[in-house]
């Protein structure tokens, strides 16, 4: 359910540089999600959907572009993407490491029509 805020906040972000590009209709958003993150791609388009109706964001196409999750050895710096069952570094199998993408969430890009 915390797609809804988020779609609001979308809309939100959406109409304030389109008002200030005097556009009269927003066409696409193009968003950035990682693997990681807990934002669900259906969910989002549903509540598009609803709430940009009437405004000049209706119809607009989302495109959702996912960022692959990579994790850094803190040990040897080998960066490497998790496997299923570890985190833990295949050069060295420690297991001191952070995440280096994957948690992504932002707007790249609108596209309008004046």
């Amino acid at each position: 359910m915390h797609e809804l805020p988020v779609a609001e906040n979308l809309l939100e972000i959406a109409l304030r540089h389109a008002g200030k590009a005097n556009a009269s209709k927003i066409t696409d958003l193009y968003l950035v999600i990682g693997q990681l993150s807990s934002i669900i791609d259906d969910s989002i388009q549903f509540y598009w959907e609803i709430i940009a109706k009437d405004t000049i964001a209706e119809g607009a196409i989302l495109h959702f572009k996912r960022i692959p999750t990579k994790i850094q050895c803190l040990d040897c710096d080998h960066q490497y993407p998790p496997s299923d069952k570890t985190l833990a570094c295949p050069i060295c199998n420690s297991i001191s490491v952070k995440i280096i993408s994957g948690e992504e969430f932002f707007l790249e890009a609108i596209n309008v029509e004046n």
